[in-house]
């Protein structure tokens, strides 16, 4: 289970503390990522931006400001970030933020896909942690709500 420790910032404190935060793009990133409300819905949003085919983050405004090499940098480390930030929550704190991710309209569609969620730049121990914990949670909600919630691929 993986622990939260209060010395290790999240993204939003690290944007929000670095040099690189008074940049247009750390900006730019710290604004966006704050829209959603959970570091689970934001593991699945910068999961999203990633074409699984290419290899290569994308986002629209990024490549207007950075081109696509330092688009796909940001937004890779950015994903790498809040990855790491899920993974330093206990297993309770976890399990609120997923309850509160599956609440919000449409989720639950993304929170199947959880094995694509991994960044590609994530080591095996992060990962075999992350499916491990969200394996766990997942079948905790699947006692909870029953036969309502299904775990497809789980």
């Amino acid at each position: 289970m993986a622990q939260h420790s209060s010395d290790e910032g999240s993204l939003a404190e690290y944007l929000a503390n670095s040099q690189s935060a008074r940049t247009p793009v750390a900006l730019f990133l710290r604004n966006t990522l704050a829209q959603v409300p959970t570091v689970f819905g934001r593991l699945a949003f910068l999961a999203s931006l990633r074409d699984a085919t290419r290899g290569r983050y994308s986002h629209e405004a990024l490549l207007r400001l950075l081109g696509p090499e330092d688009t796909d940098r940001a937004l890779s480390n950015s994903h790498y970030q809040v990855f790491a930030e899920w993974l330093r929550f206990s297993l309770s704190e976890q399990k609120a933020d997923l309850d509160e991710y599956l609440g919000t309209a449409g989720a639950s569609r993304k929170a199947m896909d959880y094995h694509h969620l991994v960044p590609p730049t994530a080591r095996d121990v992060e990962r075999q942690l992350y499916l491990t914990d969200l394996e766990t949670l997942l079948e905790l909600l699947k006692y909870e709500h029953g036969d309502a919630f299904s775990i497809p691929g789980a």
